[in-house]
């Protein structure tokens, strides 16, 4: 890394409307080919079909506890020693777990066919918020993984 790097997570600004930055990061993360309004407005209308749905419920505190849920807290790495290669359990950072999780109810959301994106996608935040749904089973795939190989965590170092 240049000496003089400068990490773009300082220069995130909050979510126009809800000022939230884990709610800009997700937008970056549904934005393609440099259309963010468009980004803007499928999470938007997701954010109004979850409010539609869950009327009591705030659809700010709704994303942020799906995406809370879906937090991986191990995952495994592959760690080459001697001529084999293993599995090796580790703790994940903070940062990392986050954007996993964005990641994968995104992956989740667009894996839906056939149904407009913003209702796919909050399908997928209705899910994780109940501890559901396609980014859940990822996250306990991820975590199922790591017990199997906990034999080989003495090589994490």
């Amino acid at each position: 890394m240049p000496r003089n790097y400068k990490s773009t997570e300082r220069f995130i600004v909050g979510d126009p409307r809800h000022d939230s930055k884990l709610l800009t990061k997700f937008v970056n993360s549904i934005m393609e080919r440099g259309k963010k309004s468009l980004a803007q407005r499928i999470v938007y209308d997701a954010f109004g079909i979850i409010t539609e749905r869950l009327k009591d419920k705030d659809p700010i505190e709704v994303f942020t506890q799906a995406v809370n849920n879906v937090k991986p807290l191990i995952q495994v790495r592959s760690k080459r020693v001697g001529g084999a290669t293993y599995q090796v359990p580790m703790e994940v950072s903070k940062r990392r777990a986050q954007m996993l999780a964005v990641r994968w109810i995104l992956e989740a959301a667009r894996g839906k066919k056939g149904r407009p994106v913003s209702r796919a996608l909050a399908d997928e935040l209705i899910a994780a918020y109940n501890g559901e749904g396609g980014a859940m089973t990822t996250r306990e795939n991820v975590h199922k993984m790591a017990e199997a190989n906990k034999a080989f965590a003495h090589f994490a170092w």
